[in-house]
């Protein structure tokens, strides 16, 4: 089973590139031009166990929210294709990480339905140039393009560094799980028989 996608998108704003193996082993191979959201999708890539890899140029003279966003979207959009008709997934996962002081909940609902369920404040406005509320809004384009229900909740946390990089590490272990086979699912896990 071929579980990988290339999605390319290109805008006025932003052309970005993403090939995504969910089956992969975590090799990553980022370039945003926001460094700190290239350690991001590190995080990600390993923790998720997904070969990733990334090209997005974007406007970031302006700032980097279209292209932190847009690379949401489409890997959301590689996630839904790999995904193909879901048959056999897990479909439900849930992963709670720590990191150091900081500690969030993910929660991953492979429904079909895209949204984001965000409680993770973060009290500095910035993490070295990057803007840490555009953690939202990355996660808002991966889960309403990939089809899931995603809930992140800070637990604990105080560095800004650390609750955004467990968030990115806890959503990338919970969709792991929920994107995993699990052997005594047949078919799509789902009572209508369709997770779209």
């Amino acid at each position: 089973m071929n579980r990988r996608a290339t999605i390319t998108r290109k805008t006025g704003e932003t052309d970005v590139m993403v090939t995504l193996d969910l089956d992969g082993s975590g090799k990553v191979d980022v370039e945003t031009g926001v460094g700190f959201f290239d350690h991001m999708l590190n995080a990600f890539g390993r923790h998720a166990l997904v070969d990733l890899t990334v090209r997005a140029k974007g406007d970031t003279w302006v700032d980097d929210h279209h292209t932190v966003e847009d690379v949401g979207i489409v890997m959301g959009r590689a996630i839904a294709q790999a995904l193909g008709d879901r048959s056999g997934i897990t479909r439900f996962s849930d992963a709670c990480v720590p990191m150091d002081e900081a500690l969030v909940l993910a929660a991953v609902d492979i429904s079909g339905r895209g949204e984001l369920f965000w409680d993770v404040p973060i009290a500095a406005e910035k993490v070295g140039s990057f803007d840490t509320e555009l953690g939202h809004e990355f996660f808002a384009g991966l889960a309403r393009d990939a089809g899931i229900t995603l809930h992140l909740r800070r637990m604990a946390g105080e560095n800004a560094h650390h609750v955004l990089e467990c968030t990115f590490k806890a959503a990338a272990r919970a969709l792991r799980l929920a994107c995993g086979p699990d052997p005594r699912v047949s078919g799509v896990p789902s009572t209508k028989g369709s997770l779209s």
